[in-house]
């Protein structure tokens, strides 16, 4: 029989948190963002409610205007190695990009925390969104947006062929004949494409999960083609039940396409939630959050996925601004959203402000009105699962100890771990290495 679909929970730690004022929380630890205790707390604490994973998200690029935690935070790989020894069955996913890093290096850093950690980890393939990483990597300027995603489909590419260096079983390791490498199972990678030329082979073998699970962020329409053709999961961007069925719809039908099981994708959207004993305390404390919102430090984050475009030259009360001439060679999905509601909705630019630092959050209310809400977009089909923010250091908490036991009760979510690898968790199948894949079957063409 066909086991029912499968809830699934990431932990994105975030520290002093993304917003503006979450560090200001009175309980909230100061310097959290670069804490080793205070990430395994929280790593320690998602394990005990049985979450799939834990999620770092990274940027190469800060001004004085980016958010709290991104102004002072760990190396994610390094973290995870750290988060790997405190603990023993969550997912370990790390974002890395793909335009200033070398293939070797990512396949060589991901497969030593996959093996060091028994088959946990993850890597959240990004191309950087911000053009002003350019100047911290020796460049001059950023890559083209089209330029930024085929060499991401490429550098996936090669980094997986690495991670098949060695199949299996090519270490014997036989004292009595002294063959530790069985030489016919060590493959070179040979690969000579438009953007990379590496020779390999990796000097590492895989793990029990065969390869890190390939996760992706990107919502233009470049990010989605890159999902449907690498991800087994995506860390999604949606406001709303209708936005996530969209994407989910969308992105499964690119993968249909290429020839995929899409049903194999996880769409993972990250959420806040506010949680209270009621629904109408719920949401005076989300007013109250609403209500610390700094006007200008609002304006200088909607420049953002402009490549922090500086709108405050405009009138503020005029129609938001003409920014069509503007590259959008950043965060190109993000910002055609922002141009598409605020042209739709004819929203001034202080309207425009207002509109994207205060939206509607849909998971606000008493456990009950949060897991129903979780329960009615996995069941509708809008997402598999979610990313959970934590930064604020009582939701979290309120989460795990009310929101969790709710989806269990309700059979959607595991009251155990299955197995004891990220792959195994989501139910993504272990890749057969592609060497002893071609051996088998010219075995079976020569039969």
């Amino acid at each position: 029989m066909t086991k029912p679909r499968q809830l699934h929970l990431g932990a994105i730690l975030t520290g002093v948190g993304i917003s503006q004022h979450q560090w200001r929380h009175p309980e909230q630890v100061g310097d959290a963002s670069i804490d080793i205790g205070w990430y395994i707390d929280n790593a320690r604490k998602a394990e005990r409610a049985k979450f799939d994973l834990v999620f770092i998200v990274d940027s190469p690029y800060i001004t004085p205007d980016t958010a709290p935690h991104f102004l002072n935070r760990l190396e994610p790989l390094t973290l995870l190695s750290a988060l790997a020894g405190a603990t023993s069955h969550i997912g370990l996913v790390a974002t890395l990009t793909t335009s200033y890093w070398e293939p070797y290096n990512v396949a060589r850093q991901f497969a030593s925390l996959d093996l060091i950690s028994n088959g946990r980890a993850g890597w959240n393939v990004v191309t950087t969104g911000l053009e002003g990483a350019a100047h911290n990597y020796g460049r001059t300027e950023h890559f083209d947006h089209k330029v930024r995603y085929a060499r991401a489909r490429e550098f996936v590419e090669v980094v997986q062929g690495l991670w098949d260096s060695y199949e299996d079983d090519a270490f014997p390791r036989d004292k009595e004949t002294g063959v530790f490498l069985d030489k016919s199972k060590q493959h070179r990678l040979d690969h000579k494409g438009e953007h990379f030329s590496v020779a390999g082979p990796l000097a590492i073998t895989r793990s029990r999960q065969g390869q890190p699970v390939i996760f992706q962020a990107g919502d233009s329409a470049e990010g989605r083609n890159l999902g449907a053709h690498i991800a087994d999961a995506t860390f999604a961007s949606a406001a709303t039940f209708e936005d996530g069925l969209a994407y989910s719809r969308d992105l499964r039908a690119r993968a249909s396409a290429l020839g995929r099981d899409a049903s194999l994708i996880r769409v993972l959207p990250g959420i806040d939630p506010i949680i209270a004993d009621t629904d109408e305390e719920a949401r005076a404390i989300e007013t109250e959050q609403l209500g610390q919102v700094d006007f200008d430090k609002a304006l200088a984050q909607l420049g953002r996925p402009f490549n922090y475009h500086d709108f405050s030259q405009y009138e503020l009360d005029a129609p938001f601004p003409d920014v069509s001439k503007l590259s959008l060679n950043s965060y190109k999905g993000h910002a055609e959203n922002i141009i598409r509601i605020v042209t739709g909705e004819g929203l001034t630019l202080r309207q425009a402000v207002w509109r994207f630092a205060t939206r509607t959050n849909p998971f606000v209310g008493s456990a009950q009105t949060v897991a129903d809400e979780i329960e009615r977009w996995f069941v509708g089909g809008a997402s598999d699962g979610f990313n959970i923010h934590v930064g604020d250091p009582v939701s979290f908490g309120l989460f795990i100890d009310r929101v969790v036991p709710l989806l269990q009760a309700k059979s959607v979510f595991r009251t155990e771990y299955e197995h004891q690898t990220l792959r195994g968790h989501l139910g993504a199948p272990i890749p057969e290495n592609r060497h002893t894949y071609a051996r088998r079957h010219q075995g079976i063409a020569a039969e």
